[in-house]
């Protein structure tokens, strides 16, 4: 029942924008820090992995590990955050990755190496959550400028900073091991994150929504993906996202290898090459993506992102022979911006045709998809680049985003912004 009014018949309104600007900062900033951690280990793990003895093929495997266990968590937290709320998911996440950080900077062996990146896996798959809860205090046609702001803009600015700082901290050896520093400081940061969020972030769903779903949490729940995938479009995003993502995931995790035999550099310029990246996908996804959302919406943007990013991985792998580090750079620059404005709305594109009670199953399917993705596109970027040629990961991986642009243009039917 609906309290009666007070006497003097005027009605009391909640502060719910207030409260909904506020949960979207904070969010972005708990976002943002956990990536920034994150950020930090790319441009030296795959180094570190080769200085602890690891041929090419196995260099790949701490990003592979790391997914596996994504894959695996993804599902469950995202359906238990549909249960219990958004909140106390996050917060376990975010605690349990100071924990992982801090067991990679005292990695002193490979063992050790991949069981912290095991952990490390399972305490960041919250991603299907953080894109939950925006979907939770967005209406449809903000949605993807909202997940612009705060996954994308995080996203960017994690890679900005976090690779470049991370690539500069590498230089400095704790206890003579090289690369331990950057998991200490991450771990440092994730600590204060917990702090904040800890302090600050509310709960974005309320109690009567909770519970509406009840699914295996698992991440091979068939009834589960074909729930998600039967809704006319998502199948298709779920496969292209799939497919970029893999090819990605292949890419950042020889990248280093790639760099380093190819052009002579170090985890610090590495890490440059990766805050370029950053930059322009901080421009893309909290600027450009806003403004032509509205105008073209999101499946136009994917087609256009996912062509983008086929021509910028042809360009990566001919650089050594054709156009050197120019077009290494110049490759790099078109990945971003191929990435920046699919990032935002792909999930945007699927979240847009889910109910409000199966955010949380929808994007935890996508997302899982991706998990997959990312782990075996370090494998398979990994076999390519050991077994065939360094620039096998990135010349095959143009024609397989070339095919997931054609699905794209087949498949996702463009619609006005506020559909």
């Amino acid at each position: 029942m609906t309290a009666p009014p007070p006497s003097d018949g005027k009605t009391v309104q909640a502060p719910a924008p207030r409260v909904r600007t506020a949960s979207l900062g904070t969010l972005f900033l708990t976002v943002f820090i956990d990536l920034l951690g994150f950020g930090l280990v790319i441009p030296f793990l795959p180094g570190m992995a080769r200085r602890l003895g690891a041929s090419d093929f196995v260099a790949t495997m701490p990003g592979a590990v790391y997914s596996v266990m994504q894959f695996a968590f993804i599902p469950i937290w995202g359906r238990l955050s549909d249960r219990i709320g958004r909140r106390p998911v996050l917060l376990w996440s975010i605690a349990a990755t100071a924990v992982g950080m801090a067991f990679l900077g005292a990695a002193s062996t490979l063992w050790m190496l991949l069981a912290a990146r095991v952990f490390s896996g399972i305490a960041t798959a919250n991603l299907a959550v953080a894109q939950a809860y925006i979907a939770d205090i967005t209406p449809p046609e903000q949605r993807a400028r909202g997940m612009g702001i705060v996954i994308g803009s995080a996203f960017g600015l994690g890679f900005t900073l976090g690779p470049f700082i991370g690539g500069e901290l590498s230089r400095f050896p704790v206890f003579g091991r090289e690369g331990a520093l950057p998991g200490f400081v991450a771990a440092g940061l994730a600590a204060v994150n917990f702090l904040l969020a800890l302090r600050t972030l509310p709960e974005s769903l309320p109690r009567e929504r909770r519970g509406q779903q009840v699914r295996r949490a698992s991440p091979i729940d068939v009834a589960a993906f074909r729930a998600a995938v039967s809704v006319p479009g998502v199948g298709a995003a779920v496969a292209i996202n799939f497919a970029m993502v893999l090819w990605f995931a292949g890419m950042e995790q020889t990248f280093r290898l790639f760099t380093a035999d190819g052009f002579g550099m170090s985890d610090a310029a590495t890490g440059h090459i990766f805050a370029i990246v950053g930059i322009v996908g901080v421009i893309v996804q909290a600027g450009l993506v806003r403004r032509l959302v509205p105008r073209f919406g999101e499946a136009r943007l994917v087609q256009w992102g996912v062509a983008i990013q086929a021509i910028a991985f042809a360009l990566l792998g001919a650089s050594p022979s054709f156009g050197g580090v120019i077009a290494l750079y110049t490759s790099a620059g078109l990945i971003a911006l191929g990435n920046g404005l699919t990032t935002p709305t792909l999930p945007a594109f699927a979240s847009r045709r889910a109910t409000p009670s199966t955010q949380g199953l929808t994007l935890g399917t996508l997302q899982s998809a991706a998990a997959l993705a990312r782990a075996a596109g370090p494998l398979v970027g990994g076999a390519l680049y050991a077994a065939i040629d360094p620039r096998a990961p990135y010349l095959i991986g143009a024609a397989g985003l070339l095919a997931a642009a054609l699905l794209a243009v087949a498949r996702l039917r463009p619609q006005p912004a506020s559909a």
